[in-house]
């Protein structure tokens, strides 16, 4: 982060621990600065351009600013801008939507909106800092384990190490369906800029139709349009449909194709609703859904997911989907998607990643590369080339973090764009290689087509003098123990359904 989008952060986040004392959260005081930022800019840019704000009269940032709007008067106003703008369309829709004051004594809304927010001139910020800015606001948040949105914040090295391998091109459309705050989109834009040339037509489709999200939380969706536009992606109005939509991505069929898919879609492995019935028993409902174009129906959500993304590409398309251990072996559902999957895709390869790096904890995960293929008689997939980053690797959150050089040899043995030329450094001879590959036949042949691989020597089991740092090691014992808890508790919900009529 650059020294100018540091001092920012800290200067917006020095004043929410002013804030909590009033009972915000992490997450309410960075969606009170997602408005007040957009208004500002959009004044801004009203100022420079001299162009029609799209901010209806009577509810813009001059309002807000203005030195007799104080006390009672100010928080009344405020709301109801927040209410006006809600029913708005285009970004102003997203951001808006459903928005309420959080911020109950009028004379801190007041410092936040003259001191703060109104002392600095954003617009005039590169895209680089304001967005550098913002998104340490979100990893900030991400942080805060009590309230933070830190399930919908994927590492952003592990974003950048799985575009690098995706390569994504000028023209093309890179989607993700469970977009979060953004990082894929960001990190797939920061991509084209950095490694293409474009065009005066390159940028504007990169701009307007080349990245397109969909998150199912409303206040996520608009901490992910707050991120785009903050780097210059999307339009100033609702001329355009926004790149983001807030919508359930799993509820049809989609209507259009990318050709590039990235995503980290929520973890947890059941989808359900709340049901509240004429007795006032609340029970969980468990989601299926009935597509047409998915292989089996579960409520397993990660598996459907999967089934989505295959639906979502282009033939020839490609994909990285983060998805948790059980996806890889489970059996009913599960057999069933692992095994359409490798015959209807070219399922090349699985990094298994460490554990110590989500914010949600208690995650063991993997990331799934795999292009779509036309229909055919045989299994496009001829073999599976796995990383293993998780045996013996140890990070943390705090004194550990995963970096990007920690997946360049990952990135290195992918061979981006030359996939024919790799080559395995596990051998007999080097049995500590964490790169080699398993053909088609071998994973067939295995119970319920198993896609979980492991083969190196677990140093920790052998020998107490290999064990990591006393840290690391209790934060490894926590996240076991949460994952196995999360487990019981899908077998507890599996026992306790019913049928709610």
């Amino acid at each position: 982060m650059s020294e100018i989008a540091n001092r920012i952060v800290q200067k917006l986040w020095s004043y929410c621990n002013v804030l909590r004392d009033d009972g915000l959260s992490y997450q309410d005081y960075l969606e009170q600065l997602t408005f007040l930022l957009f208004l500002k800019m959009a004044d801004e840019r009203g100022e420079l351009t001299g162009q029609a704000q799209p901010i209806p009269e009577g509810y813009r940032w001059s309002d807000l600013a203005n030195p007799k709007m104080e006390g009672v008067k100010l928080e009344l106003h405020y709301r109801e801008t927040l209410r006006v703008l809600g029913l708005q369309g285009g970004m102003l829709g997203i951001i808006f939507r459903k928005s309420q004051n959080k911020i109950q004594d009028p004379a801190k809304l007041r410092q936040l909106i003259v001191e703060l927010i109104g002392k600095e001139q954003w617009l005039s910020m590169s895209a680089d800092v304001k967005g550098d800015a913002y998104e340490g606001l979100l990893e900030k948040n991400a942080q805060d384990t009590k309230s933070g949105a830190g399930q919908y914040f994927t590492p952003r090295p592990l974003i950048q190490a799985i575009i690098d391998c995706l390569q994504p091109q000028p023209g093309e459309v890179l989607c993700d369906p469970a977009c979060g705050t953004g990082g894929f989109l960001l990190a797939g834009h920061e991509y084209l800029v950095e490694h293409h040339k474009l065009d005066r037509d390159q940028k504007k489709h990169l701009r307007f139709e080349g990245l397109r999200g969909v998150e199912l939380v409303d206040g996520v969706s608009r901490l992910c349009a707050m991120n785009l536009f903050l780097h210059g992606i999307g339009p100033d109005d609702d001329a355009r449909e926004p790149p983001i939509q807030t919508d359930d991505a799993l509820r049809n069929e989609p209507g259009w194709h990318a050709d590039v898919v990235a995503t980290n879609p929520p973890f947890g492995k059941k989808s359900s609703i709340t049901v509240v019935n004429e007795e006032g028993d609340v029970d969980k409902q468990t989601l299926t859904y009935n597509r047409p174009d998915f292989w089996t129906t579960t409520s397993n959500k990660q598996l459907n997911f999967v089934q989505h993304v295959k639906s979502l590409l282009k033939v020839h398309g490609r994909a990285a989907v983060v998805v948790p251990d059980n996806v890889l072996f489970e059996g009913g559902a599960g057999e069933v998607v692992r095994k359409r999957l490798l015959q209807e895709c070219d399922v090349h390869t699985l990094l298994r990643l460490p554990t110590g790096i989500f914010y949600a904890q208690g995650v063991k995960a993997n990331v799934i590369f795999f292009e779509r293929r036309p229909g055919a008689k045989d299994p496009w997939t001829k073999a599976v080339w796995y990383y293993d980053l998780r045996t013996n690797v140890h990070f943390t959150l705090k004194q550990h973090r995963l970096t990007r050089a920690d997946l360049d040899e990952f990135v290195s043995c992918y061979q981006p764009g030359a996939r024919h030329a790799r080559v395995p450094t596990w051998s007999e001879e080097t049995p500590d290689g964490r790169w080699r590959a398993y053909s088609y036949e071998e994973i067939l042949a295995r119970d319920k087509v198993s896609l979980d691989s492991f083969w190196l020597r677990d140093e920790s089991l052998e020998d107490s003098a290999n064990l990591p740092d006393p840290q690391v090691l209790t934060e490894e014992i926590a996240d076991d123990l949460r994952s196995a808890l999360a487990q019981i508790e899908d077998i507890l919900g599996d026992l306790g359904e019913r049928v709610v009529r």
